[in-house]
Parts: C-alpha cells; structure tokens; sequence
C-alpha cells in the first residue's frame, strides 16, 4: 500500500487557480474547500482496512465503533456515519480535534503498525460532526417524557455536561453549579482557541441549555451554596470538579513577579479571546507578548503553554522537562506541533530556582536517566556541575494539577477521599460512600483526559438512571 499524503489546507487561489472562478466569493471558497475536505473524508476513510480486530476501537476510552462510522463516510453516508458516532461520544467534534489520537485510535491502527501511515481518525470523526451541525442533523434534546427526579452536577466541565446530556434525554431534571462565568470547564478556559474553538464549547452548552439543562454560574460551592443544601435539593448529586489546583515548585526564589500558573496564564488569553476585559492580560502580567519565556513542564498543558506563547508573540519560548523526548508524558504529536512553531525543547532539564525580582532566569541544573522508579520510568538524576541560567523574563509553571481539599472546602468531613485527595468513588457507577453521591472525571482518575470524563459522565448517568428506576419501581410496587 502506497504512503498517503499528510492532509494539508489548500489555498485555491494559490494552489488550484484552475478551479477559480471568476468572482470568487467567500461563499465558493467555502463551497470548494467543503468538496476538498469531503473528498479528503472519503479517501482517508477508505484506507480503513476494516479488520477483524478492530484495535482502534479497543483502544478509545468510549470505545467508539469507529470502523463502521469510517465505512459509512467512505460510502458518503454522512448522516448515518454520524447518528453511529453520536451514539457513543456525547462530543465527537470535540474528541475530534482534542483527543491524543496518537497514543489511542490511530496509534494503535493496524495500518499504522504495518508502516502505512494511520487512517487520520480525529480529523474524519471532527468533519462528519461539523458537517451534522451544517446540515441540521445535530437534533435537539427533547426527552420523550418528564421525570419528577432531579440530579445536582458540580462543576460543567466534560464530565459533568456529558452526564447532564444523558440524564437530560431521559427527561430528568438536571441543574449544574460551576463556579465560572461560562459553562465548559478546561474547555473554555483551559484548552487554547487554536486547538479547540470556542463556539464550537458553547455550542454545546447552548443546546444543554435549550434542552433544559438549568445552569448556576459563578456559584462557589462551599461559599455561595453548601454542599449540603445541594444535596438537599436533588435526588443524586455528581461530583465533577475536576483538578484544578497546581503543582508548586519549593525552590530559592520562588513567588517572585514572573512566576505564573499554567492555568492562569491560559485562562487570560482564552478570556481576551471571548473578549472579556483581563486586567492581568493588558498590563503584561498573563502576556507572552514581546517576552523570552519558560516553561516548566512535560504534559498537554505545557504545550499549550509553549504555543500559546508563540501566538502572542513571545521572543523566544523554551520549555524544559526533566526526561527525555521518550517519556513525556504529552502528545508526541503536540511536541512536533510546537517544534515547527519555533519553541525549543531542553531535554533532561529541571529547575533549581530562579534569580531576580521580577524574574530574569531560570537556574537550570542538567539530569541524566537512571534505574526505573516504582512506575517503570527511568527516574532523572542530576549531574553535579551542569548548573546554569536560563534568561527569561515569563516563567510559566505546568507541573501538573492536584485536587482541592474538598472535604475542608465544602463543610463535608465524610466526602470520602484517598491519600492524594481525589474522590474514592466506583470506577463504573462513580458512586461513593455517601448516599446518592456520586464522582466522575478527574477528580476521581487525577488529572487525565476529556475522552475518560466523557466516558465517565456517561456510564455515572446510566447507573443514577437505573437506580431511580428501581426507585420509581418500588414505589409503584408498594
């Protein structure tokens, strides 16, 4: 089987002139490029070798049936292609274009293992949705009957609104407290424009909106409403926080101006692209802009950090983790991503501290690989005398996400957790020690992927459904 090409965006002006037309209008582009990216759909799709061990399959999180929807977009059967993908992902042009395809799906695609190249699964799975929503296929949630029960979800990131999706169609009454301003969570705040589009979040949490879902924005729970009166006004109450609270670095100069939190500088840049007013944003504080930055980290969220950073115009970006390129714990494909952009991987690489007030470098001390450590990870360690300073005049911090103290925030002695702080929970149902409470996503797993709190939101839903219909069941019985 011949190499397929890498699918690039083609400007017909300059690439194709022949199919020009005389007056080109915004309206033909579209037109044109819909045909291109249908024909690009179709080719890729047909690459799909259909094989009987479908490991692609086997290897999302939601378990999608992706060698049917691959079919039926290679017969040009859009519609239906979607209703199979639909049926399994609450957000398929969300996953689409965020989920680490990589190191799932298409990774473990048997074209892909033969050496072929793998069948581009996010890009068709993101066009057969955007394609549902163009055409008016994306139906609105209308249950076919009302429940009287009614389910609290704390926090409207992907797990929660997945959850809410669900027991919304079944008709029961659903209200979600989060403590932002929007719906969305990390989809909102956390995951930049370039990867994730905004409207395509608020299209979604505008359709839970007009199905019925009832949402209390910027209600702290813990300070605007106890866990308790929660708790007291719904038949079950999910849990779906996520992790949110950083990893800190203890290190000689730390807390210096220039010091910043991932989660804080992404949540300005994705706040000034709603056009929000963001002080910290236009005095320079949370702004790449004309900087020589740092960041500190190996995962997903440093490199939205770094590429970020190049979007606003940083002078220079370098990002250093304490591993290899080997064991990073973030997308291979974000790494290449943020390569080509320009930023600049120091490798075996940690911070010792930082020098300046504000900060004016990082103090570098160099690692090597040694024995495994209890994870199977060969654990850095350091090389005596390799100290030096790296300049930077923005220090961006993405060591990682915690859970906040909820059993201390919330009032609640009893919230069962674990040693690390997440919810103890049932990794199925999610249901917890306390009665008729339950958790999903993150802040159960500890910072993971969208795709696991989607599925997590989905299988909580359906085990709450269950157990009010045996509710519903034995009251009729008595």
């Amino acid at each position: 089987m011949a190499e397929q090409p890498m699918l690039k965006f083609v400007n017909i002006e300059r690439d194709m002139p022949e199919k020009r037309p005389p007056d080109l209008r915004r309206t033909d582009f579209n037109e044109i490029y819909a045909e291109y990216a249908d024909a690009k759909a179709k080719e890729q799709s047909s690459r799909c070798s259909q094989c009987g061990v479908p490991y692609c399959q086997s290897h999302c999180p939601l378990h999608n049936n992706i060698p049917d929807w691959l079919r039926l977009t290679a017969e040009g059967r859009l519609q239906e292609a979607y209703e199979v993908s639909q049926a399994t992902n609450t957000f398929p042009e969300i996953c689409g274009r965020i989920c680490p395809q990589d190191r799932l799906c298409e990774g473990n695609c048997v074209i892909e293992q033969s050496g072929h190249g793998t069948v581009t699964i996010g890009s068709v799975e993101k066009y057969i949705t955007d394609t549902a929503w163009e055409e008016g296929w994306v139906q609105p949630i209308k249950p076919g009957r009302e429940r009287p029960e009614s389910v609290g979800i704390i926090g409207a990131g992907p797990g929660g609104l997945a959850a809410a999706d669900v027991l919304r169609r079944a008709g029961v009454q659903v209200t979600v407290y989060d403590r932002y301003d929007r719906a969305g969570g990390l989809l909102t705040y956390g995951i930049p424009g370039f990867k994730l589009e905004k409207d395509v979040v608020m299209r979604r949490n505008d359709q839970l909106a007009q199905g019925g879902v009832n949402f209390e924005l910027n209600c702290n729970v813990g300070v605007d409403i106890s866990f308790a009166d929660i708790r007291d006004r719904h038949d079950a109450v999910i849990i779906a926080t996520g992790v949110y609270k950083t990893r800190e670095i203890q290190a000689p100069g730390s807390g210096v101006p220039g010091l910043e939190r991932a989660i804080d500088f992404l949540t300005a840049s994705n706040r000034k692209s709603f056009g929000d007013a963001v002080e910290d944003f236009d005095n320079g504080r949370l702004n790449a802009s004309g900087k020589k930055v740092v960041v500190i980290g190996g995962g997903d969220t440093a490199m939205d950090c770094v590429r970020t950073s190049i979007r606003q115009g940083a002078t220079s970006v370098k990002c250093l983790y304490r591993r290899d390129r080997a064991n990073m714990p973030g997308s291979q494909r974000e790494v290449a991503n943020a390569e080509e952009e320009g930023v600049v991987f120091e490798w075996l690489s940690a911070p010792k501290g930082f020098v300046g007030d504000p900060v004016t470098g990082v103090m570098v001390q160099k690692m090597r690989l040694g024995q495994p450590d209890a994870t199977g990870r060969q654990a850095p360690e350091l090389i005596e005398g390799s100290d030096y300073v790296e300049e930077a005049d923005l220090v961006i911090m993405a060591l990682g996400f915690e859970p906040e103290d909820l059993p201390t925030l919330w009032g609640e002695a009893d919230l069962p957790v674990n040693r690390w702080g997440t919810i103890k929970a049932d990794y199925v149902s999610g249901q917890t020690a306390l009665d008729g409470v339950y958790a999903v996503g993150d802040i159960v797993r500890g910072a993971s992927l969208v795709v696991w709190a989607i599925k997590d939101g989905r299988d909580c839903a359906e085990a709450i459904l269950k157990r009010l219909d045996q509710g519903a069941t034995a009251v009729a019985a008595e």
